[in-house]
């Protein structure tokens, strides 16, 4: 059944967090349809966590709608919603058995003693724990602990389940086992499972729908094929399995330029000779004998992986990932092919040419050939040129221009890494002050969610006139 012929369950609308003046998330708005598992994925810090405390009543919004089932729930307290949550660390009690534990939220409800033998040796057998009633918790594995954690959420059959990280101290062969068996679960009951990750193979081996969230905004909503084959943006290709993400140009429809090359794709509406995002799943790449190849490049690396080759491969100053089940020999040059259908095209997460001051002088010295101008309550100072006092700029600064300051001193402090993106040859970095976003291009890997200081090169700079100092 599609989601548009599925029920709306949950429904947040417009809601705005913030914490100690940050901005946890920002005006976002989502629906969940009923009987679906729902993966919130994103990196740390993206406000997925703080997105499922809403709906479950741990937060409330400072502005913006909860609605539950078709009906404004702002303000009701966890208890009060129709919906269960399952932590990370599991809050089980360690002094009861296991039947115990599963049976809490039937005892807190006054429900006659038969009644709560059937409903929980019913749900004791969903998870595949028959005969463990009398078992103390603390005697269970880590997987056994989380069944039991999942039971108790289900018991009391709410229409929604919230799951935090659930997986997260599990060693990674037991995590994968329960993935199956959450989904088998969710499948079994029927239940809305509302599931909080930051690990893209989880979200994709388990959801019916992924909510991707980046620094309190949702970048995509759909199938875990429509997320991994169809990424909205660069941020969404690189953050869902692994992606060669390169500038192009898209000369028309259907046409792109990458590397030098012109290539067929199936793309359209972009415009013509514009600046786009190009992306390559490295499974989709064709090893070709060079004079067949749209484009040849030089084998660097070869690893096996198993069920496949993973060859770095350079094509001018560009780092090409291709995996494949033959191997070639390092240093030697191939050509490589991509089917039209193959190469996704996005916009561009900010244009290069945003990088944009427009200010006044507000200190000169002619004699040492520097001027000064205030940018977001800060003192910048550009050396080597010189404009009188009250001369208004516009300063253009591409994206080589800025880096972030090694001694701690920039012409900004405390400058938000949004986002970093590998290009094939550098990384593309997007960086918010307090009143805007930079776009900045980078040979380190710098990380994300962290505060810098941002320095300005204004030799790479272009200055523009706007109006004459008067006087």
């Amino acid at each position: 059944m599609e989601n548009n012929q599925k029920k709306v369950i949950v429904s947040l609308k417009d809601i705005f967090v913030r914490f100690d003046g940050e901005v946890i998330l920002n005006h976002i708005n989502l629906d969940i349809h009923e009987k679906e598992f729902v993966t919130i994925l994103g990196p740390s810090g993206c406000g997925k966590t703080t997105t499922l405390r809403i709906i479950g009543g741990f937060v409330e919004p400072e502005s913006g709608d909860v609605i539950f089932d078709g009906s404004k729930i702002n303000g009701t307290p966890p208890n009060k919603r129709n919906v269960n949550t399952v932590f990370q660390k599991y809050s089980l009690f360690p002094h009861l058995n296991v039947f115990d534990n599963v049976a809490f939220g039937l005892k807190l409800k006054k429900l006659p003693k038969a009644e709560i033998k059937k409903k929980v040796t019913k749900m004791l057998a969903t998870v595949d724990l028959k005969g463990y009633e009398k078992r103390p918790v603390t005697k269970l594995s880590g997987g056994q602990q989380q069944r039991v954690a999942i039971a108790r959420a289900l018991v009391c059959d709410p229409d929604v389940i919230l799951l935090d990280e659930p997986l997260g101290a599990l060693d990674l062969k037991l995590r994968k086992s329960m993935q199956i068996e959450l989904k088998e679960i969710q499948r079994q009951t029927e239940k809305t499972f509302i599931y909080v990750t930051h690990d893209q193979e989880e979200a994709l081996t388990m959801s019916d729908t992924v909510v991707v969230m980046n620094n309190g905004v949702i970048e995509q909503v759909g199938t875990p094929e429509d997320i991994y084959n169809e990424p909205v943006n660069a941020f969404v290709a690189d953050f869902i399995g692994e992606a060669n993400i390169l500038n192009g140009t898209m000369i028309d429809d259907c046409r792109i330029r990458i590397l030098g090359k012109e290539l067929e794709c199936v793309d359209k509406g972009f415009g013509r000779n514009t600046p786009v995002d190009v992306v390559i799943r490295p499974e989709d790449i064709i090893i070709t004998p060079p004079e067949k190849g749209q484009l040849t490049g030089i084998v660097e690396s070869t690893t096996f992986k198993g069920v496949h080759y993973e060859m770095s491969i350079r094509c001018g100053k560009c780092e090409i990932i291709v995996q494949s089940t033959r191997s070639a020999e390092i240093g030697s040059e191939v050509g490589m092919c991509v089917v039209p259908f193959n190469i996704q095209i996005m916009n561009k997460l900010l244009p290069f040419y945003d990088n944009i001051i427009e200010t006044e002088v507000s200190y000169a010295d002619e004699s040492s050939n520097t001027f000064e101008f205030e940018l977001e309550g800060e003192t910048v100072t550009v050396e080597n040129r010189y404009y009188p006092q009250g001369t208004k700029l516009k300063i253009t600064l591409p994206p080589d221009a800025l880096s972030l300051a090694g001694d701690g001193n920039g012409d900004l402090t405390d400058v938000y890494i949004e986002s970093v993106v590998y290009k094939g040859e550098h990384n593309e970095i997007i960086l918010e002050s307090d009143e805007r976003k930079w776009l900045m291009l980078s040979d380190v890997d710098e990380q994300v969610a962290t505060y810098v200081p941002l320095n300005f090169d204004f030799d790479k700079a272009k200055f523009e006139v706007l109006q004459d100092a008067e006087g």
